[in-house]
């Protein structure tokens, strides 16, 4: 086989079908939810790799990927149209006999090693496509080779009591990994997995193929070939990590990552010129902002039409907020139209939504006496609140399905 020789390939999990973002991801692949204003979620992944001069990558995809593969297209936005790398979109691969689903994050891997191969690579990079972060890979690489480890890990500081929704790494004071717990009830420290591994090609190839032949594996990086590799002493170092990094995948962490936008304290800057965000957006026509508008550190983008009253609220391309609506602490996406005297609180407003006069949708959280009914009231894609409609705090309205 012709190796075009890359000295570093990225491979960037978005198969996952994010149910935990309920309506959002009903017909999308969860790093394809818009974010922002004007981006996906993906985007941060994908520049974070051209940015730190990864220019091979391989997009595993998998639930509902239509458009998602559409989005990332030839990968120009990105820098990504490469003859010799670029972006590669992989579904699950289908043999002669037969084809089946990724089994779990590692056998999406190990389903593409033939891909991996054909650039034969001395480290590979796994990355997911579903956190709002910006990193320079390139550093970390140079952590792995200095240290000569297996494998490294990204780590992140976490408070204590939410240590249990991660994979926590126990590691010595050189930062080597000694135990590797995946979601422990009682984690014994805070340093988190951020989901993103270095790997010696050669190291973790060993240990895909050893892992597919064991019939009671989850095929999964963090439940299996991590453990197993610091079972068997391979050196395993943890990176730290200290910007910002956030796992969108609930409803209130998505919805907390676009207000993040809007707070100067948070270092969340998408304008750097020197870490640009990189997306498929087109240039559209201006913001339109009435003379009875008022907006109050809000993100609006272009070819809104503002009427009424923002708070705290982040508007993607086409919105249209007529007079005497009101918008506090919102999400919403692209084209939606929100009607007049409309009444929305800590809400995420889907694309191409219809929200009719007066209609009210979510609360402020002291107004609920039962604070544990409380939470982001969302609308799907499409759908329509119809005028006077009532859509309670943590109420979910479904997406439009066109029949």
């Amino acid at each position: 086989m012709f190796k075009k020789n890359k000295e570093i390939v990225a491979m960037l999990l978005a198969g996952g079908q994010g149910s935990r973002l309920h309506v959002l991801t009903k017909n999308t692949a969860k790093p394809a939810i818009p974010f922002g204003g004007k981006y996906r979620i993906i985007d941060f992944t994908l520049s974070n790799c051209i940015n730190s001069g990864i220019d091979t990558v391989g997009v595993l995809t998998q639930y509902q990927p239509l458009e998602l593969n559409a989005y990332i297209g030839n990968g120009i936005p990105w820098d990504l149209n490469r003859l010799n790398g670029g972006v590669s979109i992989l579904p699950p691969y289908v043999k002669a006999d037969s084809g089946e689903w990724y089994k779990g994050t590692a056998n999406a891997v190990y389903q593409n090693i033939r891909f991996i191969e054909k650039y034969n690579p001395e480290y590979v990079l796994i990355l997911s496509g579903d956190h709002i972060y910006k990193m320079d890979y390139s550093k970390m690489a140079d952590y792995h080779r200095k240290t000569g480890a297996a494998c490294t890990i990204a780590a992140l500081p976490v408070p204590i009591e939410e240590a249990s929704r991660f994979g926590i790494m126990n590691t010595d004071e050189t930062g080597r990994i000694y135990e590797f717990e995946e979601k422990p009830e009682k984690p014994k420290c805070n340093n988190a997995s951020m989901g993103i591994y270095i790997f010696t090609w050669d190291k973790l190839k060993e240990y895909l193929i050893r892992d597919e032949q064991d019939g009671s594996s989850g095929h999964d990086f963090g439940a299996n070939i991590l453990p197993e590799m610091i079972a068997q002493g391979e050196k395993m170092m943890a990176y730290r990590f200290d910007g910002y990094w956030k796992d969108v995948g609930t409803i209130e962490s998505f919805w907390e990552a676009n207000m993040d936008l809007l707070n100067p304290k948070i270092p969340l800057n998408l304008s750097d010129p020197d870490w640009k965000i990189y997306s498929r957006f087109d240039p559209m026509i201006p913001q339109y902002i009435g003379k009875n508008a008022q907006i109050i550190e809000s993100m609006v983008t272009e070819n809104c039409r503002i009427d009424g009253k923002l708070w705290y609220t982040v508007l993607f391309s086409g919105v249209q907020v007529a007079s005497g609506a009101s918008l506090n602490s919102c999400v919403v996406m692209s084209n939606t139209k929100i009607g007049r005297n409309a009444d929305i609180k800590y809400a995420i407003i889907a694309d191409d939504v219809v929200i009719e006069d007066g209609a009210v949708i979510g609360d402020l959280p002291e107004n609920c006496e039962d604070s544990s009914k409380w939470g982001i009231a969302v609308i799907g894609k499409g759908a329509i609140v119809k005028s006077g409609q009532v859509v309670r705090p943590n109420e979910m309205i479904e997406p439009y399905s066109g029949r």
